[in-house]
């Protein structure tokens, strides 16, 4: 499955007055970095991948509709998709595009 496109144009007006944000084709979407961190992307699954603060994660998944990213059928902390409802409405959408760019805003830029 592509990513959804409608979305990654979403993201991207919600990304678009950062400074350093670059995109990319990563985990079958389009991801959206910031400093060379992957901050949220477009999933070529379905709905959003967000980076967030690790210790965060399961608090998150607690609280919310997202659920921990797996890759090769282990959970990554810090990684979380969100789909649904969750990235359907606009205030929904920038509040975890925020989330992402802020936790990886905070990590040291990659060269």
């Amino acid at each position: 499955m592509a990513y959804d496109e409608a979305l990654a144009e979403r993201i991207r007006a919600l990304v678009a007055s950062q400074r350093g944000v670059a995109e990319q084709n990563m985990f079958a979407g389009l991801a959206f970095l910031v400093g060379g961190n992957l901050a949220v992307a477009a999933s070529g699954q379905g709905g959003i991948l967000v980076r967030v603060d690790p210790a965060e994660s399961d608090e998150l998944v607690e609280t919310t509709p997202a659920e921990p990213m797996e890759m090769r059928g282990r959970s990554i902390p810090g990684w979380l998709r969100v789909e649904g409802p969750e990235v359907e409405g606009d205030d929904e959408l920038s509040k975890w595009v925020e989330r992402g760019v802020g936790y990886a805003r905070s990590l040291p830029p990659k060269r």
